[in-house]
C-alpha cells in the first residue's frame, strides 16, 4: 500500500468569483468536469498549441471558497503563477504560489485517505495510478511514507508521461504527451489558448510523434534525453526510466518501419521493446497499417 510525498510538486491556487471562467478560457480541460470530488489533467499552451505547463486541477469545496488548485512541477510553479497573471486583466481572481505551505501526496493499491487529510481524489489520468491529494506541508510525511523512486517506477510502468521530465515544456503538443489519451484535453469545450491547433491535430489525425512505453533489455534504463535509433536512423529520444522500463518519444511511423524491417530499436544504445498499454487508443508500432 505505497504512498509517496511528491516533494518535486508544487501548488498554485486560483481563487475569486471569476476563477472558473478565467481558467476555462485558458486551459485544455473543461472546468465543468472538475469538482471537489473529481480532478482533471490540464495544460496551459502557447498560441501555437505547445505545452507550457501541465498540471492536475483540483477544486476546494464551496464551503471553503471553491478555489482551484493546480498541482504542477514545483520548480515551474512560480512561472505558472506569473504566466496566469499575464492573462488576468480585469478578471476578479487571485493567483498564488502556495508550494511552501501545501504539498502533494500520491498513493495506490489501497483505499484513498479520508478527505479530512486534504483535497483527496482519484488520479484523473488513469485509475491504476491510484489517488492524489493536496495536504498541508507539515502533514506530507505522515501521508507519504515511501521513497519518491517508488512512485516514479509506478508511473513509468503504467506508461504515463509528465511534463518537464518526459518532454520539454514549450516543445511538445498535447497529443505527443498523450494528454488526449489521459483525459487532459476536452475537445467539446469552448476556446482556450492553442485550441485551434490541438483541434486540427485531433480531427486530421496528424500526431505522428508520441511518447510510448519501452522495456529495456537487461533491466537497465537509459538516461533522459538520449537518442532512440534503429538501423542508424533517429526515431526520437528518451524520457524517464526506472526498473528496466522507460518512456520514449518517437516517430510512430519510423518505429513501425524499423520493426517491419526487423531492425532493433535502441535507446542510448540499449535494445528496447515498445509496449502498448491497454489504455492507449491510437495505432501502435507493430500493428497493421502503421507505416510511413
Amino acid at each position: 500500500m505505497p504512498s509517496v510525498h511528491l516533494a518535486d510538486r508544487g501548488v498554485v491556487r486560483v481563487s475569486g468569483e471569476d476563477a472558473k471562467s478565467f481558467l476555462d478560457n485558458l486551459i485544455t480541460c473543461d472546468l465543468d468536469r472538475v469538482s471537489p470530488h473529481a480532478a482533471r489533467l490540464g495544460a496551459l499552451l502557447t498560441p501555437q498549441g505547445k505545452i507550457l505547463f501541465d498540471f492536475l486541477v483540483f477544486q476546494a469545496p464551496e464551503e471553503i471558497g471553491g478555489a482551484y488548485y493546480l498541482d504542477v512541477l514545483k520548480v515551474f510553479a512560480p512561472d505558472l503563477a506569473k504566466r496566469l497573471g499575464f492573462y488576468k486583466l480585469r478578471a476578479k481572481v487571485a493567483i498564488e504560489d502556495l508550494s511552501e505551505s501545501l504539498a502533494v501526496v500520491a498513493g495506490w493499491d489501497a483505499p484513498r485517505p479520508e478527505d479530512e487529510a486534504g483535497f483527496v481524489v482519484e488520479d484523473p489520468r488513469l485509475p491504476d495510478l491510484g489517488w492524489r491529494a493536496i495536504v498541508a506541508a507539515q502533514d506530507a510525511e505522515e501521508f507519504g511514507r515511501d521513497p519518491a523512486e517508488t512512485y516514479l517506477a509506478h508511473r513509468i510502468a503504467l506508461g504515463v508521461p509528465e511534463g518537464g521530465r518526459d518532454f520539454l515544456f514549450g516543445d511538445a503538443f498535447p497529443h505527443e504527451a498523450l494528454m488526449d489519451q489521459l483525459n487532459g484535453v476536452d475537445f467539446d469545450k469552448g476556446c482556450y489558448v492553442g485550441q485551434e491547433v490541438v483541434s486540427r491535430m485531433q480531427h486530421r489525425g496528424t500526431a505522428r510523434t508520441r511518447i510510448v512505453p519501452a522495456v529495456y533489455e537487461g533491466g537497465f534504463a537509459a538516461d533522459v534525453g538520449v537518442e532512440v535509433t534503429a538501423g542508424g536512423k533517429a526515431l526520437g529520444q528518451t524520457g524517464t526510466g526506472a526498473e528496466g522500463r522507460g518512456l520514449v518519444m518517437v516517430r510512430l511511423d519510423r518505429a513501425a518501419d524499423a520493426m517491419q524491417a526487423g531492425e532493433t530499436i535502441r535507446a542510448g544504445g540499449i535494445p528496447v521493446r515498445l509496449e502498448k498499454p491497454a489504455w492507449i487508443r491510437f495505432p501502435f508500432p507493430g500493428e497493421a497499417g502503421l507505416s510511413s
